[in-house]
């Protein structure tokens, strides 16, 4: 009878145990659609912001983007400039570490900045560590790496010295570019650094598996110096380039967010989701590159003529929805103390700029009564992109007679095709800032731009005022001859802007701390999930 007793009392203790306990916390998990396959987690090798998005989450810069898109600090807890700006330093936090539990050093991010500069990278974006001392040259091969100005004074302390003031330096050190490897971790495992399983990293979250063209997954790093405030679990990366299969699957509530839908679906969406929808102005250029190493595209005649008779209202208005606003200048309005340089034919009619297009074609030898002008319009995958391109073929062939085709590869390959020299007629392209300067649109139109010079623009009046812009320390003369830069390229034409964007996301009600932001910084560390 008494074992009975002690029996039911247990199993009253065990009821009561089960009635007050806390059922385990769900596990915070982020879905984010990422329109494309990322082409590389190498920051030496990163160009396009699918990339950024996922490296910003795995790795931490000196510097960051905070959720209003504001520089704040990032691995270096604080920083001191000389009086002539030339000289930074940097001190790391204390409890930075990687996600094996190793510090975070000084001479991580020397290893990390040296390699970005070795010529035998071949890192496509190493001018972004131009400003550094004897950068530039270091890449080219013409000073040996520890010429750089970088200097490890301890271990938690980088002394970094520029060539010249750069205002927008720590703009720079928060670029993917300019995040760190772990000196361990190349050195032990070469390229291989970058796997699922191996990768050492420095940012909120862990590199945990990657199925190409299918997901990628990152976990929470414990080791992380601001973990305690890091409330997402896992945030999951889906490299969809397919815009109506991302936002079916928003609708289906299977993805929190979707970058970059289709534009066509704008008013829909409002009347569905309303504030769920973020039309977010950014500076950013939509444009068409054209191929100067070859005729017909190596008259600047007919590039002229070629972008005066694209209708940039109707791109913007039919296509987009009136979310983008046409563009003549390459850099795009907005940038503090510079005032953008509009191609002389902006002012024009839309009528009128047809006109001369025409006569500049004819005085060309091309189009009707001349030379047959067959004309191929390379994009990245996406509806908007082939609408685009389809709109601008219809222009040309109603303008010119002339015969357009269109081709498309994902945005990985065609980014890679372009980066690489590959040849072509026309092709798409857009630009994001890198920082909120001018040089940073116009520095893609030099000869010496090897990897983002599409086009293989050569000038050398346009080379000389962009090195003199280089040199010049007054802000108000440097503005004047980066105007003077823009005038000339808008004249020359060798990229025709169409339209400056607006990044199009769908964030769902469930994801909090988010921020529109003109530089489309949204790293997942600021960002919670709620049912």
């Amino acid at each position: 009878m008494a074992s009975k007793l002690i029996s039911l009392r247990a199993a009253l203790l065990a009821g009561a145990l089960l009635i007050g306990a806390s059922p385990a916390l769900a596990e915070a998990v982020l879905h984010r659609g990422n329109a494309g396959e990322p082409q590389t987690l190498d920051q030496a090798h990163t160009s396009i912001n699918i990339e950024e998005f996922i490296l910003k989450d795995l790795y931490e810069g000196l510097t960051i983007y905070d959720a209003a898109g504001k520089i704040v600090p990032g691995a270096a807890e604080s920083w001191t400039v000389s009086d002539d700006g030339t000289v930074y330093t940097f001190k790391l936090r204390e409890n930075a570490r990687w996600s094996d539990g190793s510090p975070v050093t000084a001479e991580d991010f020397v290893f990390s900045f040296t390699r970005v500069e070795d010529p035998k990278t071949a890192a496509g974006y190493a001018n972004i560590l131009y400003p550094i001392k004897n950068a530039e040259k270091v890449n080219k091969g013409e000073l040996g790496l520890d010429q750089l100005g970088l200097k490890a004074v301890d271990a938690r302390t980088l002394e970094v010295t520029l060539e010249r003031p750069t205002p927008f330096f720590l703009e720079l050190l928060a670029h993917q570019t300019a995040l760190p490897v772990s000196k361990a971790s190349v050195e032990k495992n070469g390229a291989d650094f970058v796997k699922p399983g191996t990768m050492v990293s420095n940012g909120a979250f862990k590199l945990v598996s990657h199925v190409p063209n299918d997901n990628l997954v990152v976990e929470k790093n414990g080791e992380y110096w601001d973990a305690a405030n890091v409330k997402l679990d896992k945030v999951i990366f889906y490299p969809i380039d397919d815009q109506a299969a991302s936002v079916r699957r928003f609708e289906a509530k299977e993805m929190d967010l979707v970058y970059n839908f289709s534009a066509d679906q704008i008013e829909r969406l409002n009347k569905s989701y309303g504030d769920q929808v973020h039309v977010s102005p950014t500076l950013a250029t939509y444009y068409y590159a054209f191929d100067t190493r070859q005729e017909p595209y190596s008259d600047v005649r007919v590039r002229r003529a070629l972008s005066m008779a694209v209708d940039r209202d109707f791109l913007a208005k039919e296509i987009y929805s009136g979310s983008q606003i046409p563009a003549y200048s390459m850099v795009p309005p907005g940038i503090q103390g510079y005032e953008p340089a509009a191609a002389d034919f902006g002012a024009l009619s839309q009528l009128d700029r047809e006109d001369k297009a025409l006569e500049l074609m004819k005085e060309a030898g091309y189009g009707e009564g001349g030379k047959p002008l067959k004309i191929e319009i390379r994009y990245n995958t996406n509806p908007n992109h082939e609408r685009v391109a389809t709109a601008v073929a219809d222009m040309w062939k109603n303008t010119f007679g002339a015969d357009v085709s269109l081709v498309n590869l994902d945005v990985s390959s065609h980014y890679a095709y372009l980066q690489e020299g590959g040849k072509f007629n026309v092709a798409r392209a857009g630009w994001v800032a890198d920082y909120a300067d001018a040089e940073n649109f116009l520095a893609l139109s030099t000869s010496g731009n090897k990897t983002f010079n599409y086009g293989q623009f050569n000038n050398a009046d346009y080379d000389a005022l962009m090195k003199k812009s280089y040199e010049e320390r007054d802000p108000a003369a440097r503005a004047k001859v980066l105007h003077e830069a823009e005038a000339l390229l808008m004249q020359e034409q060798p990229i025709a802007p169409l339209l400056t964007q607006a990044d199009l996301w769908l964030v769902s009600s469930k994801v909090q701390g988010w921020h529109d932001n003109a530089a489309n910084q949204h790293l997942s560390r600021f960002l919670s999930v709620s049912e």
